[in-house]
This record gives C-alpha cells, sequence and structure tokens, in this order.
C-alpha cells in the first residue's frame, strides 16, 4: 500500500514500492517473527558462499532492482550477497558495521 514516503503505484509492475518500503512492510515483519535471522538465513540457515555482491538504493523500486540484477547477473555467478536480505533488518546492526573493516560488507567482499 502506498504511503506518503512511497507513493509507488500499485498497478506499476516497473519500478515497484522502495526497497526500504518492501523490507519494512515484508523482510522485517517476517524475519522477526521466524527468529529475527537475516531473510537469507531464515530461508537457507546453514548459508551459502557467494560469488557476487550486489549493492542497491533504499530508494529504488524493487522491481527495477530485481530486473537490472537478472538483466546483469554473471553467468558463472550462483549465490549473491544483497545486505537487505544478507543482513538482519529487524535487529539494531550497529555494532555489525561499527567496524568497516570486519563488517559484513567487507567480509562478503
Amino acid at each position: 500500500e502506498p504511503t506518503g514516503a512511497d507513493e509507488f503505484s500499485a498497478s506499476d509492475n516497473r519500478i515497484g514500492p522502495r526497497i526500504h518500503t518492501v523490507t519494512k512492510r515484508i523482510i522485517v515483519p517476517v524475519t522477526d517473527r521466524a527468529g529475527k535471522a537475516s531473510w537469507a538465513l531464515m530461508l537457507r540457515p546453514e548459508g551459502l558462499l557467494c560469488d557476487l555482491f550486489v549493492t542497491h538504493c533504499w530508494a529504488e523500486g524493487v522491481y527495477e532492482f530485481i530486473d537490472k540484477l537478472l538483466h546483469s547477473w554473471p553467468a558463472k555467478s550462483h549465490h549473491a550477497y544483497c545486505c537487505m536480505f544478507s543482513n538482519p533488518q529487524c535487529l539494531d546492526i550497529a555494532e555489525l558495521i561499527d567496524t568497516p573493516r570486519k563488517s559484513p560488507f567487507a567480509r562478503a567482499l
């Protein structure tokens, strides 16, 4: 549902709601109920070895993000690290990113 901060059109299938909105309305509540793990670990508790690092903009439309990701996915890549799925969004992750060289981002790279 559109909000003042994200006035997406429900009929838009090209750009979609902002990643921030999807995270707040879907990822956070679902992972919170599932034990507060990241979306990735909720689906694959054993984890996966990532061979691709993906970045995004929180204001980017989620459908646009997915289209760009699928269009540019390297043929030999299997699993991607993307913070919205890899970091536990329902927790305060300030401590995880307090030391940049030891952050999940640096470890993934």
